[in-house]
């Protein structure tokens, strides 16, 4: 597996300090247990033959510093084109996951965060109870990658499996590379943590895992999509729901707001950023050449649009419809 080990290692090395500008008390060894204080929010429409639900977790804080070659003057001329603002040196994020009701099926793309990282988040399991659907009743989870703003809701407080009857389908490259403790060993011992919670949320399903080899179906309507960079193994999903399509791009982008006008800008989360940017544009301009209907992890609650070409970068239009009208 072929990574650029120094720029993950680097990357986790300063996210904690810049995470520390956002979060209460400025704790990267995850919140205490019950911190969760979002209140669910959700939005659902029919595509096709599917029923959708966006899940809103919650809020991240993006501290400045964790942008790779972060421009003062590039993003206050990019943010004042908009209506995002900065506080405290942070854009606020979203977490969204994903419910998808397809022939009698129901499945999960991505879980949010759950108690594992503070206050403001936490909220897809009440967005779930909202929309008047009960956890063991997810027949299918699927995960873009495994870090905790996506797979933290796989587990209750205790441990156990949230979704009890479920299959976890995540790529192998993802799951082998957060398994590999070659890796985890050049990992400074204050961040091992981001390798321990992963294999944490992802060790109740070991008994009901299904892990995709490249591209093609990863569940009955979805093709996975190779989107390396953000993680080795991060993966994208082609919905088809009878002749309607949606992309679901995982982390593709982090700010809405910068990313589009500068898709070069990385985070210090991705794990090989050259790839990041590379994928990145390679996925924004087949999106805009074909029209699609995407809908990404951090976009703007209810997080669904398209792309469009501007010069050498693009912009985001909201879908009109996702509001009801």
């Amino acid at each position: 597996m072929t990574i650029n080990r120094r720029a993950f290692l680097g990357g986790l090395v300063a996210a904690p300090a810049a995470m520390a500008t956002g979060f209460a008390g400025g704790s990267w060894a995850w919140a205490a247990e019950g911190a969760v204080t979002a209140s669910p929010v959700i939005h659902a429409f029919t595509l096709g033959d599917a029923r959708i639900t966006v899940l809103l977790d919650g809020h991240l804080p993006l501290g400045t510093q964790l942008f790779n070659g972060y421009d003062a003057a590039k993003a206050e001329t990019v943010l004042a084109q908009g209506l995002h603002r900065l506080q405290n040196d942070a854009l606020q994020i979203p977490v969204n996951g994903y419910l998808v009701e397809r022939g009698g099926k129901k499945l999960l793309i991505d879980t949010g965060t759950a108690q594992l990282m503070g206050p403001g988040l936490g909220a897809l399991g009440a967005g779930l109870a909202a929309a008047g659907v009960a956890p063991e009743s997810i027949d299918t989870v699927l995960l873009t990658h495994i870090h905790p703003d996506h797979s933290g809701g796989l587990i209750t407080p205790d441990g156990a499996a949230a979704f009890a009857s479920a299959e976890l389908v995540v790529a192998q490259r993802e799951w082998d590379f957060w398994h590999d403790d070659a890796i985890m060993a050049g990992v400074p011992q204050s961040n091992r943590g981001f390798f321990e919670m992963a294999r944490r949320t992802v060790a109740p399903y070991a008994d009901r895992l299904r892990l995709l080899q490249g591209e093609g179906e990863a569940a009955p309507g979805f093709t996975a999509l190779e989107l390396p960079g953000h993680t080795p193994g991060h993966t994208g999903f082609m919905l088809d729901a009878g002749g309607e399509g949606l992309l679901f791009w995982g982390d593709l982008i982090h700010s809405a707001a910068l990313q589009f006008a500068l898709p070069e800008w990385t985070i210090a989360f991705d794990t090989d950023p050259a790839q990041t940017a590379q994928t990145r544009r390679r996925m924004m301009d087949r999106a805009a050449a074909d029209n699609l209907l995407v809908t990404g992890a951090h976009l703007d609650f209810p997080a669904l649009g398209r792309v469009l070409r501007q010069g050498d970068a693009f912009a985001y239009q909201a879908a009109p419809w996702q509001f009801g009208i």
